[in-house]
C-alpha cells in the first residue's frame, strides 16, 4: 500500500465531530514530514474519493484556507458536526482531535 493509498483511508475514517491534522494523518501513513504531501492528496483527490476534507486542519489547530469563501465553508462544515470553531479560525484540538494511534500498525507499511 502507497502511502497515497495509507492517508486516503486514514482520512476516510475520521469520524463525525472529530478532526485530524495533516502532520498527524502524514505520520500516520508512515512519512512524518509529508504533511504538504496530504494537502496535495486532499486537494486533488477529495471529490473523487468522497474525503471528509474538512475535518482535517493545520498543527495548530485552525482552518488552513486563506480563501474568505473555503474557509467559510469548512467553518460551517465543521460547525455543522457540532465542533466549535473560533471567530479566528481555531478549534480545540484536545477536545476534538481524533487520535487512531492505537491502531497505528494497520497504517504503516
Amino acid at each position: 500500500m502507497t502511502f497515497t493509498d495509507r492517508a486516503l483511508l486514514i482520512i476516510k475514517q475520521i469520524p463525525e465531530g472529530k478532526v485530524m491534522t495533516y502532520g498527524q494523518i502524514a505520520r500516520l501513513a508512515g512519512s512524518p514530514r509529508g504533511a504538504r504531501q496530504v494537502v496535495r492528496i486532499l486537494h486533488s483527490m477529495g471529490k473523487k474519493h468522497h474525503l471528509p476534507w474538512h475535518r482535517v486542519i493545520n498543527a495548530k489547530g485552525e482552518i488552513g484556507f486563506t480563501d474568505e469563501e473555503m474557509h467559510a465553508v469548512q467553518r460551517f462544515s465543521l460547525e455543522s458536526e457540532g465542533i466549535s470553531v473560533s471567530s479566528d479560525g481555531r478549534i480545540n484540538l484536545p477536545l476534538y482531535l481524533h487520535q487512531p494511534e492505537t491502531s497505528k500498525r494497520m497504517y504503516t507499511p
